[in-house]
Parts: C-alpha cells; structure tokens; sequence
C-alpha cells in the first residue's frame, strides 16, 4: 500500500468513527491537500472550483473537511501574523519551523537541530518542561525584485 492509499485509509477509518461517509468530496478535497504544503481554506477551494468536476463543491465542505484532516494528525491549523488560518499538511513531516514574508506571504520551512537543542537547554535552565513549541520568524524575502508573487491579485 502506498502513502496516499494509507492517508485515505487513515482518514476513511476516522470517518467511519466519528459516523461519516467518505464522499467524492472529501476524497477531492484530501487528494488535493496532500498535494500541498500550506493553504487556506479560500485558496483549496479557488484550486478545485478551477476543475472540471460534477458537482462544486462548497466552501463549508472545504473547512469541516481540513477540520477533520487536523483531527488525524494529517494538518495542522496554523496562525500566522496575519491570523489567517493556514492549513499545514504535516503527515509526513518531522517537526519543524518556519520562516514567513511579510510582503509575499512565502512559506519556508526548516529543521534546526542547533536551536532544538537550545530551546530545551533554556526549559531547563528555568525549570520548565517543554510540551510542544512553534516558532515563527517574520521578515521578508532579501531579493524583494523577485520575490514570490508579490504581484498577487488576490489576498490569501
């Protein structure tokens, strides 16, 4: 079995518990977002309003879909400066941090085991326990001539 085949059948066994059905919808919807990395709900649903399909599908579907994909670890919401909901697809990722432009709204991630080691140095120097953490470092893009669609017509 395949990774996508096992992210389908990872989300049809959460569906069949929670008492819902796997619609070509939800099955549109999953496809398509583990085809990216971040995304909004508006941008999802811009991607597949763009296909040709049989019916369109509706942005409510689009959010209690990415709702039900963050229930099973496949996303994860994120909050950025702007306070958007991004929708993180982290299933087959470690963890990781990000680096967020200002002006284009451009997404890199990285792993740094050098600052992993001294967030939990500083836990511990202050008697803390770390459960989880997430860091954001906002700036912008150093080439701003050429950075990524700084030209957008539409917000995110």
């Amino acid at each position: 079995m395949n990774a996508v085949n096992k992210d389908v059948q990872l989300f049809k066994n959460h569906l069949v518990q929670k008492r819902l059905k796997l619609t070509r919808q939800r099955e549109t919807i999953l496809e398509a977002f583990l085809k990216t990395d971040h995304i909004t709900a508006e941008e999802l649903y811009r991607k597949l309003s763009g296909r040709k399909q049989g019916r369109r599908l509706a942005l409510a579907t689009i959010y209690r879909t990415l709702n039900l994909l963050c229930e099973i670890g496949i996303g994860q919401q994120r909050h950025f400066d702007d306070n958007k909901t991004i929708y993180d697809n982290v299933l087959h990722k470690k963890h990781h941090d990000h680096l967020i432009c200002n002006k284009c709204d451009k997404i890199i991630e990285f792993e740094s085991p050098a600052i992993e080691r001294l967030q939990e140095e500083m836990a511990t120097r202050h008697g803390f326990t770390l459960h989880h953490h997430r860091l954001e470092l906002y700036g912008h893009c150093i080439d701003w001539e050429n950075c990524r669609d700084r030209q957008r017509a539409a917000p995110r």
